[in-house]
């Protein structure tokens, strides 16, 4: 195997390993929230761990289960987690293939026991994201997907029959977005600001114009799961049909890009990157100013129409969406 070129029989092996080693830390991850469970309701005593301590403890417990197999395996890949990042280690991306994992996200979820938490894997190659495994424990699903090979939905165990994504048998219509299914997170910006901005966003998005809410879209609803990678999944599953956050990193997304293009869906960057895109003809291409810029949309494959091809009904849709919506920075 060359590192500077990867063949398609490389990445379906470094596929097959990732999906693996997603399941191995996902019963470290299982571990992590018995842990947990036990420690909640028990008396306050010095020394004792509390439950934020035993998510931090097993957040680096699972990176460095993953980071060591990965290192052993593909020594020569780089690596990019969110535990050694918040630690100072800050690589650049290059051309060289890159692990880039969210060892568990939706950590707020694995602390109450809301069964939506996962393992995110991705792998950037020539600064591209190429690759994506998701694993939920908790449900035990299992999405990835391979950039050019489609994507898929595995539960029940590794010798279940995978399901190809989108789970219809064929892309649904999405006329406006009143029609919507869209999720949304509050994050943990907490600031006036931002949560002025999210509020009066999130209330014109679900909000009905004819009750004098005004710019209001009435989308068909919104939902917060809690984890941005299941909320990628989710859309490449066709479960919702747009995601919108602000604030997240590489790690949180770069899995879920793969598996929710491979889907038929679209994925762009704040409203200018989007803007932008528009105008020279590659709204679609998540480059690695996007893939780095914290603000990211998605949404999910879209039937042709007999005026629109899917595509272009994509990309009126997440105009629409962002002449309704307030950006904020993310801290």
């Amino acid at each position: 195997m060359s590192v500077h070129e990867l063949t398609t029989a490389d990445l379906q092996d470094i596929l097959e390993y990732s999906k693996t080693l997603a399941r191995k830390a996902g019963a470290l991850i299982i571990a992590g929230s018995d842990a947990i469970t036990s420690a909640a309701g028990q008396p306050t005593i010095e020394g004792k761990k509390n439950s934020v301590d035993l998510v931090t403890e097993y957040d680096v417990k699972v990176e460095e289960l993953v980071k060591s197999e990965f290192k052993a395996k593909y020594p020569e890949f780089g690596f990019i987690g969110e535990e050694s990042y918040s630690a100072g280690v800050r690589p650049a991306l290059t051309d060289v293939p890159t692990f880039c994992v969210d060892p568990i996200d939706g950590t707020t979820n694995f602390i109450h026991g809301f069964p939506f938490v996962c393992i995110s894997i991705g792998l950037i190659y020539k600064r591209r994201p190429v690759m994506g495994v998701i694993y939920n424990p908790f449900l035990d699903h299992l999405y990835f997907g391979l950039k050019g090979g489609g994507s898929y939905l595995l539960k029940g165990g590794p010798s279940a029959l995978p399901l190809k994504l989108p789970l219809s048998l064929s892309a649904k219509p999405l006329p406006t977005l009143h029609d919507a299914l869209i999720a949304v997170e509050w994050g943990s910006d907490r600031t006036k600001k931002t949560m002025d901005a999210k509020s009066s966003s999130f209330g014109r998005l679900a909000g009905d114009p004819e009750q004098n809410v005004e710019g209001g879209r009435m989308a068909h609803s919104l939902r917060s799961v809690g984890s941005a990678a299941l909320n990628f999944s989710l859309v490449a599953q066709g479960a919702l049909d747009i995601y919108w956050e602000i604030g997240c990193w590489p790690w949180d997304v770069c899995a879920g890009i793969v598996i929710a293009e491979e889907a038929g869906g679209v994925v762009s960057g704040s409203r200018d990157a989007f803007l932008e895109s528009c105008k020279t003809g590659t709204f679609g291409d998540v480059t690695e100013a996007i893939l780095t810029g914290r603000k990211y949309i998605v949404i999910r494959g879209i039937a042709d129409t007999p005026n629109e091809s899917g595509r272009e009904v994509q990309q009126r849709l997440i105009k629409d969406f962002y002449e309704t919506v307030e950006e904020v920075e993310p801290n």
